[in-house]
């Protein structure tokens, strides 16, 4: 059996920001995934595999291997594949590069939510971060709102001028808070353990898309601004319980299980008014890693 493989230079040729994200919202017409996650520990080092089935579109395992000991003897910390299996009969389709289906995944995840979130005439966006993940947004919402500016802020200047150097539509951004006033839109993803970005900055109309955080002791934004926003996130399912950008003030009290109005299961209801601040959380899962891959091997086929 002949099991194609699709790297990252493959499946980049491939694909568009605005088609994902398409992707990503008719993946939640389908009946509801089951997931499933498993780690496997050896001190210092992480084994993690990532599962998820939908009827219609089949089944993907992503597994990473985290090493960090690996930058030390010149090898990349986080290795993985995804094995995407048909629907029909279990039969393997395709590995798919780890890397690929995890920058896409991500930042179309975040997309989808500002473009349903968000307002069309946004013309001032704010990435908050200017890792990995940040170039990857920047392409992303790009894409998704091509007539608007895009500045960049980073704990280190020096790393968000370097990556407002390889686009013409961005620049290095200056304060935090007057960044944040500022923009339209903010998308933040960094590793901060403690809020960041205050509520009492924001304006009505604004949209502020979270993905930094992904542990339960991690937040990116303060009570406030969850209060002062309607909020929005990816699945119920791997945010609510998971992250502590919401665990937190739930636990708290600061908000109510009720203030969470919808998730992509429920696109109908994500619903803002032109001044309402909205607040969308990108919690990721293997759902989304699972339509992202399907998706990729179907533009594959196609192509050969």
């Amino acid at each position: 059996m002949n099991i194609p493989f699709i790297s990252f230079e493959d499946g980049e040729r491939l694909l568009n920001w605005p088609d994902l994200a398409d992707a990503l919202a008719s993946g939640h017409d389908l009946p509801k995934a089951d997931v499933g996650d498993t780690f496997l520990y050896r001190d210092p080092d992480t084994l993690l595999s990532r599962s998820a089935w939908i009827d219609g579109l089949g089944v993907a395992v992503k597994t990473a291997t985290i090493f960090p000991g690996n930058p030390g003897r010149g090898d990349p910390m986080i290795n993985g594949l995804v094995c995407l299996y048909s629907d029909k009969g279990g039969t393997v389709d395709a590995l798919l590069d780890f890397h690929l289906i995890t920058k896409w995944k991500t930042a179309a995840d975040s997309l989808l939510g500002a473009l349903r979130l968000a307002r069309p005439d946004s013309r001032a966006i704010l990435i908050v971060g200017a890792g990995t993940v940040g170039a990857s947004l920047c392409d992303a919402f790009h894409a998704g709102f091509p007539d608007a500016q895009i500045r960049i802020w980073n704990r280190t200047m020096a790393k968000a001028e370097a990556l407002a150097e390889a686009y013409s539509f961005a620049s290095a951004g200056g304060e935090l808070e007057d960044e944040v006033r500022n923009a339209d839109i903010i998308v933040s993803a960094t590793m901060t353990t403690d809020p960041i970005i205050r509520g009492e900055w924001l304006r009505p109309g604004q949209h502020l898309n979270l993905i930094g955080a992904y542990r339960p002791d991690m937040r990116e934004t303060d009570d406030s601004a969850l209060q002062r926003a309607r909020i929005f996130v990816d699945s119920f399912d791997t945010t609510l319980d998971h992250i502590g950008e919401l665990k937190i003030p739930l636990a708290s009290g600061a908000i109510l299980r009720t203030d969470v109005l919808a998730d992509y299961y429920d696109l109908a209801g994500f619903i803002a008014e032109p001044d309402d601040i909205t607040l969308f959380k990108n919690g990721g899962g293997a759902h989304l890693d699972l339509i992202t891959s399907r998706f990729v091997f179907d533009r594959w086929s196609a192509a050969q």
